[in-house]
């Protein structure tokens, strides 16, 4: 793995950003703060230089209600707008081609590709990869390229940039060397940082109060789970007819305060394919029993996900039971 601290993937990072004359940003399917606000970063510095740019997920179908006060919302498209064929393909916070989903299949058509992710599995598949696992986010990365690159980061830029940051951080709990700093460098340029994280993070509709209630009750605790206990929650299709997708991704953050679990996880039913179950996992950097955590990472890795050692996830098939047994085997 390249890191982005070496100066030369940052300029060749630059060279292929000054070189493109079309641009498509690509951000990972199931969208969050950090992938949508560093594509859009990224489409507002590109617009501002003359450069004809496009984002777009594969899914869901529409962007989750609190990512659409980000500015820089004019260049979302959707997948079937992407073109086939483009001068600069970036790739934005995923690890791998997988998380693209359907969007995979523009890859080939790009004359170059950049991958900008902070995630430590990342297959580096790009043209020019920078990939900084220390990161924590994928916007701060975004930011060390934009200061390569000369772009001046005002504040339609810093919203953006902020909102990965505040929310991979969650309200900065899990910040790194660097997080704070860059925060107020951003919050310098006028944003309203209590707002947006206040939207971003602290918002739901009355709906998610049954249908929380409703998961919760579901809730098991398995205390000899990896030797630190395992808490999980199912969310049913049944139950998320009146909400969003954020809104079914935020039941991870309340089960994961079990004090009795040093792991946790939520089984997520798909609509319509009452087999398909995406799975969010984390753990505690410093679980009883173990020096410092449990890398939930490396078990989503064995169902063929991914993601940080601390926050991961991935997606299964077969009934409630199995999904759920399959992962207890895992943890041992």
């Amino acid at each position: 793995m390249t890191s982005v601290r070496d100066a030369t993937v940052l300029d060749a990072a630059v060279a292929v950003l000054a070189a493109a004359r079309s641009v498509t940003v690509l951000c990972h399917v199931q969208p969050d703060a950090d992938t949508i606000g560093s594509g859009l970063a990224l489409a507002l510095a590109l617009d501002r230089r003359g450069v004809p740019v496009t984002v777009s997920f594969a899914e869901p179908a529409e962007l989750p209600a609190s990512l659409r006060t980000l500015p820089g919302i004019e260049h979302l498209v959707p997948p079937t707008e992407v073109p086939r064929e483009v001068d600069l393909l970036i790739v934005v916070d995923c690890g791998a081609r997988s998380r693209l989903g359907a969007l995979a299949d523009r890859l080939p058509g790009a004359s170059a590709t950049l991958v900008i992710d902070h995630h430590r599995a990342n297959e580096g598949f790009g043209t020019v990869d920078l990939i900084d696992e220390t990161a924590a986010s994928t916007t701060e990365l975004v930011t060390r390229l934009l200061d390569a690159w000369g772009v001046p980061i005002d504040a339609e830029i810093a919203h953006c940039l902020f909102a990965g940051l505040v929310t991979d951080t969650g309200s900065f709990r899990w910040a790194r060397p660097g997080s704070h700093g860059l925060a107020e460098r951003l919050l310098a340029t006028g944003i309203d940082g209590t707002e947006i994280t206040r939207v971003l993070l602290d918002t739901h509709p009355f709906s998610w109060l049954p249908m929380l209630s409703k998961v919760l009750a579901s809730a098991v605790v398995v205390p000899s789970a990896a030797g630190v206990g395992l808490v999980y929650a199912l969310v049913r299709a049944a139950d998320t007819h009146e909400v969003g997708p954020e809104e079914v991704e935020s039941v991870i953050d309340v089960v994961r305060t079990t004090s009795e679990a040093g792991i946790a996880a939520v089984f997520k039913e798909s609509r319509g394919q009452n087999d398909r179950w995406t799975v969010s996992l984390r753990s505690r950097d410093s679980a009883p029993g173990t020096a410092d955590g449990v890398d939930v990472a490396a078990v989503a890795s064995t169902f063929g996900g991914g993601g940080h050692r601390f926050a991961a996830g991935y997606t299964t098939y077969g009934s409630a039971g199995d999904v759920v047994r399959a992962l207890i085997a895992a943890l041992g």
